[in-house]
């Protein structure tokens, strides 16, 4: 998809936030005090999407109160927990304005950081912005967890900016179009941007230390992520196992060879645990590779036959629907 251009001034002014909520009671408040104060100064038209994940706590009442106090938040609960990346498509997908930033509920992003990824999606003539933090606020093997996510984004993005991937961003709606008719289960919004437009770029922002509550990412629900990236949206499993048999096959090709090499030249026969473990070698590396073939043609059949929802709507705050109502196409 080509890029739209810059950000024009009425382009700017109308954002849809993206928030997905988790157990996140005590903070949404504080919240949407500070979105409200940010948005108001720069967006005349603007939405608070909050996308409650099942956390069947006290969540959902908060934001049903903050709905019926400020119209502009729309609030949408799921009907089980599905996670981030699943409430993330729901929330893009409701998205009614041109321009879509997306945060964490954990205040860890700064609402006040919003102006300056939107100046940088303007300037740039980009498509879509990340906020990367300057320094990251977790534990060291949190950071070690990211680190190991990112660098299997870089392989299912096929891009480098997946070193600079946050969940902090900002981009235009219309790159959901690229992606109107994914129904996969598994959910990866950085990955999916990649199908709408090539134009990236991240910006440095402050990352708050989390003040309220603790992290829902364990290390190794962030480790489980970076599986999901490498198994979902890429086949590199399988060629690394085609390429371990024809390896293997290499390998029994080079033992037999010796065997037959020494019987030739010097008359004398390799004892026959050589002979065997080399015939074994050749024939179980030319299954695995078989075997790794057969599964690149079944990986992509197992992408398009999966029926799973992404998501499952429960509930929505009273006086809005969901879905492309009003979508945002490119022109």
């Amino acid at each position: 998809m080509a890029s739209l251009g810059p950000v024009s001034l009425a382009e700017s002014e109308a954002l849809s936030v993206v928030v997905p909520v988790f157990r996140s009671a005590a903070s949404l408040p504080l919240l949407h005090e500070r979105l409200t104060a940010v948005l108001e100064a720069i967006s005349a038209a603007h939405e608070i999407i909050l996308v409650e994940d099942g956390g069947n706590d006290g969540t959902w009442d908060i934001i049903t109160s903050l709905a019926a106090a400020d119209s502009r938040v729309r609030g949408i609960r799921m009907s089980r927990n599905y996670g981030q990346h699943n409430a993330l498509l729901c929330g893009i997908r409701a998205a009614v304005h041109p321009l879509i930033v997306t945060l964490d509920d954990d205040l860890q992003h700064p609402p006040e950081e919003i102006p300056r990824l939107l100046e940088a999606l303007g300037r740039g003539g980009f498509d879509v912005v990340y906020g990367a933090p300057e320094r990251e606020q977790h534990s060291f093997w949190r950071d070690t967890a990211s680190v190991v996510t990112k660098i299997a984004l870089m392989n299912a993005m096929g891009a480098q900016t997946a070193r600079h991937v946050s969940a902090f961003r900002v981009f235009r709606t219309s790159l959901r179009n690229a992606f109107a008719n994914y129904s996969s289960p598994l959910v990866s919004i950085d990955v999916l941007l990649t199908w709408g437009t090539t134009r990236f770029t991240h910006l440095k922002v402050r990352h708050e230390p989390r003040r309220i509550g603790v992290s829902n990412y364990s290390v190794w629900k962030l480790f489980t992520h970076a599986m999901n990236m490498i198994t979902g949206f890429s086949t590199i499993p399988l060629q690394l196992a085609s390429f371990i048999g024809f390896g293997s096959v290499l390998l029994g090709i080079v033992l037999l060879g010796y065997i037959f090499q020494q019987f030739a030249m010097h008359g004398r026969v390799v004892p026959g645990f050589y002979f065997i473990a080399s015939i074994i070698t050749v024939f179980a590396g030319a299954q695995l590779f078989a075997l790794g073939m057969i599964g690149e043609y079944l990986a992509r059949m197992y992408f398009r036959s999966m029926d799973k929802p992404v998501y499952s709507v429960a509930e929505t705050t009273s006086g809005h629907s969901l879905g492309n109502d009003n979508p945002v196409s490119a022109s």
